[in-house]
């Protein structure tokens, strides 16, 4: 094939239809791997025309609503590439959230159309409550009220559709306080679009004509990261991935050797379960075929990285960015040569504020605020109010804290909402994290305020060990302890707590404010 897949794909669909040229170009191709089966290219691409031609029978039309509640299966796939192909605003949706929570997005993103995973069946009759539903769709089981997933693909054709139109995304992020924030962006223009697939399949390094590349996405697609870079950027370039539903140390280590995955993404707390596996377990797996493993969603510990990278090999790049938008990429060479950085923004890509919105010198820690990029600036969907707070002259932050060092790399402090001020001392917690991190008995850890009658708050770090440690106060002062030399002593925890997990987001964040309620109850503290 002299021609490449991609360039194939931007020539012949240039309104969301890549899927289809990839098809017709190598119909056989694998595109998904999972527990239940695998599916190739012109599989995934009939699926779509069918579940588009379902949505249009059920009165959707571009720019309407779809609402995806569902695990990493292949049927996310099949509604992503529906809804891109037919103009729709795609949410997935993250559903290990409660009940509530799950119906309230549904209604807030104004879904026309909800697809609903048997897992989240609880959530079934709540969520189809959402006034402006006209179809519902379970995967799997079949829940009362919803067509089953069969039945929505009986009798529609699978040939490509005569008239696409570019779909978009709204994903939702969750904030420290307060209702998860819908992150909106008008229409994409289809050709910046393609423009900016073809980057980032250059980026990452994909080699489509090889047919050998091979992505693994393993953490939950409802998430921007394996969303992103798990399915749509390697699908839309003809690489094929394989689905984790669900992500265990040993196992992601099981699937690079089976598939020879060449690509995957991962999150800090992931580096963190793989550098505790038994030794004889990770030198039992064939992890060679790796050649671009990026990383982010949360800050990662230098020493953390350090022991990656002698294990995996100078492959690992970590990117900082949000849902908001895109933000910095660093290679490995790169890192090494500056640890803990997230990279080196572009000239007048990213200022460093302070709380009055005035730009501060280098080394100084502030507000972190990215440039708006041309053509893709967003807005918190229906909140104007929350909009006009992230943004100042062009520029908008996602609540990260950090500092612009001489040379101009970007190195994060932590977020704002997480800062301890203790006796007017502001703490960063994901500094002392860090630190803590390292001693030999802790599995996780998280620091954050707790009340102090003279102080206001002091730093506790809440700690989950590892097995074959014993929770006593022989432990607390030993990692209290273990802060000597490591940071100043004004930041060190004043107490320690042990729990049996520590709670994470499916993303990796440690959920902070979970951790801190408990503390606060009933003191008016808002968390």
């Amino acid at each position: 094939m002299t021609v490449s897949l991609f360039a194939a794909a931007c020539a012949r669909a240039p309104e969301g239809m890549e899927i289809a040229a990839i098809a017709a170009a190598d119909p056989a191709r694998i595109a998904l791997w999972s527990d239940r089966g695998e599916m190739d290219f012109a599989t995934l691409n009939a699926l779509s025309n069918r579940l588009a031609r379902r949505l249009r029978a059920a009165g959707l039309v571009a720019g309407d609503a779809l609402a995806l509640v569902c695990g990493n299966r292949m049927e996310f796939a099949v509604v992503r590439f529906a809804a891109h192909r037919s103009g729709l605003r795609l949410t997935p949706v993250n559903w290990h959230l409660s009940v509530e929570e799950i119906a309230w997005i549904v209604a807030d993103c104004e879904a026309r159309a909800l697809f609903l995973d048997e897992r989240a069946a609880a959530a079934a009759s709540a969520a189809a409550a959402a006034p402006a539903l006209a179809l519902r769709v379970s995967i799997g089981a079949t829940q009362s009220g919803y067509m089953a997933w069969e039945d929505a693909l009986a009798g529609m054709d699978g040939a490509d559709i005569p008239d696409p139109s570019l779909g978009s995304t709204m994903l939702y992020t969750s904030g420290t306080t307060g209702r998860p924030k819908g992150v909106f962006r008008r229409q994409p223009d289809p050709a910046a679009a393609a423009q900016m697939q073809e980057i980032l399949t250059a980026v990452f390094r994909f080699d489509p004509e090889g047919g050998t590349d091979r992505a693994l996405a393993t953490g939950p697609l409802y998430h921007a990261g394996p969303f992103g870079l798990c399915l749509n950027t390697p699908l839309t370039a003809g690489i094929g991935t394989v689905l984790m539903d669900g992500w265990e140390p040993g196992r992601m280590l099981a699937l690079i050797e089976e598939h020879r995955i060449t690509h995957t993404f991962c999150v800090p707390t992931m580096f963190n379960r793989l550098l505790q596996l038994p030794e004889e377990t990770r030198v039992a797996h064939d992890i060679s075929s790796l050649r671009f493993l990026i990383h982010g969603a949360a800050p990662c510990p230098v020493e953390t990285k350090r022991r990656m990278l002698d294990w995996f090999g100078p492959i690992l790049w970590e990117m900082f960015a949000g849902t908001e938008g895109p933000g910095t990429l660093v290679g490995p060479e790169e890192w090494l040569q500056k640890p803990g950085t997230v990279g080196r923004p572009a000239p007048g890509q990213v200022r460093i504020l302070d709380e009055s919105g005035r730009q501060l010198p280098a080394g100084e820690t502030g507000g972190v605020y990215l440039v708006n990029p041309p053509g893709s600036s967003f807005e918190y969907f229906r909140d104007p109010q929350k909009t006009a707070a992230v943004q100042c002259e062009g520029y908008f932050t996602a609540g990260d804290t950090g500092y612009l060092d001489a040379d101009g790399y970007l190195f994060l402090s932590g977020r704002s909402a997480e800062v301890v001020i203790s006796g007017g001392v502001n703490i960063y917690p994901q500094e002392v994290d860090d630190v803590l991190a390292l001693h030999p008995a802790v599995a996780d850890v998280a620091c954050v305020g707790t009340p102090h009658a003279d102080l206001g708050e002091v730093l506790t770090a809440v700690v989950e060990l590892l097995p074959g440690h014993a929770p006593d106060e022989a432990c607390r002062q030993s990692l209290i302890a273990f802060c000597e030399g490591r940071i100043a002593k004004q930041k060190w925890p004043r107490a320690v707590d042990f729990v049996p997990r520590l709670p994470r987001s499916e993303a990796g964040k440690a959920l902070r404010a979970r951790i801190r309620a408990p503390y606060w109850a009933g003191r008016g503290r808002q968390i």
